[in-house]
């Protein structure tokens, strides 16, 4: 069985590129298409040009071409896959060559977080970014916290590494269009600390879980209905994950669940949220799921301790 987990790629026979999009495969490769070889398109590599897909238009191309590969994401089967492309394998083919990889990797070894605990996914990892791509670092397990400090103690240093300004910060947000204000949106981000800019390029640290952590798969659920909450969060140890996961005492709820980046990282251990989302009964327990579409609505998480704290509530 190919060993692999969230945000490495894979290549088909086909020199499809996906990315994976969970860390439990039954049957296939769970992922998602990112790329696809086009004399038309605007990516390059090895003389080869690519295509890029966004979300919704891959899964029509899939329909299209794939139908048999389309289920809630793209299973990819195992004798279909080339190579797979681990995160690592990014760092060694860019650090030293691109200066904004070796400012961040350097910033990380720094502070004790050997090169095996971190990667850089998205375009830069295959080889298909432009100008205009940002720089999608990978960190795993608790090492990602230790990352996160690194990070916020050297954009309080001036140099290479910076914070986001409001013009990014505004970017950001119209592209994910969340169910909270701006102004709350800010409250929340800027306490998560994953988010920076080096030498000019945006780019986020994102969480993956180690070896280890990965025990349990997230089973699919029945929606039962729709429901807004208020709860007390009580373990936060993946709230950084895909899906994000905020354990809560709460009467009917077990957890809840989160499946946009928006709201990864929204609240810690021992703060009070509100959520809203689809109720899932999955066997004895029902959670609540945040991000049940690409832009959901009236979906979200706000940590009403941090905003009581910031004086918004």
């Amino acid at each position: 069985m190919t060993k692999t987990r969230l945000r490495d790629f894979l290549v088909t026979e086909d020199d499809w590129i996906f990315a994976v999009s969970d860390y439990f495969h039954p049957h296939g490769v769970r992922s998602t298409l990112r790329y696809v070889p086009d004399e038309n398109g605007e990516r390059e590599l090895d003389g080869k040009h690519y295509k890029k897909y966004d979300f919704d238009v891959a899964f029509d191309f899939m329909r299209q071409n794939r139908p048999e590969w389309v289920e809630d994401v793209h299973v990819v089967p195992e004798d279909k896959i080339k190579k797979v492309l681990p995160p690592s394998s990014a760092i060694e083919k860019w650090y030293g060559v691109d200066s904004r990889v070796t400012v961040v990797v350097d910033t990380l070894e720094k502070a004790g977080i050997s090169r095996d605990m971190m990667g850089i996914t998205g375009s830069l990892l295959p080889g298909l970014q432009n100008e205009g791509s940002d720089i999608d670092f990978v960190v795993y397990g608790e090492q990602w916290f230790v990352a996160r400090d690194a990070i916020a103690k050297a954009k309080s240093e001036d140099g290479p590494i910076e914070d986001i300004d409001l013009n990014m910060w505004k970017r950001i947000y119209n592209k994910r269009i969340p169910e909270i204000s701006f102004e709350e949106f800010m409250v929340h981000e800027k306490r998560k600390g994953n988010r920076g800019m080096v030498e000019g390029t945006y780019f986020d640290l994102l969480f993956v879980r180690d070896w280890e952590q990965i025990k349990h798969p997230t089973q699919r659920g029945e929606d039962i209905g729709t429901m807004k909450i208020e709860a007390k969060v009580t373990n936060a140890d993946l709230a950084f994950d895909a899906p994000s996961v905020y354990k809560v005492d709460h009467d009917e709820i077990d957890h809840v669940l989160s499946y946009t980046h928006t709201y990864a990282g929204q609240a810690l251990e021992g703060e009070t949220i509100e959520a809203q989302g689809v109720v899932e009964q999955v066997g004895d327990i029902k959670r609540l799921v945040v991000g049940t579409s690409r832009e959901p609505k009236g979906e979200w998480i706000r940590s009403l301790t941090l905003l009581e704290k910031e004086r918004f509530i």
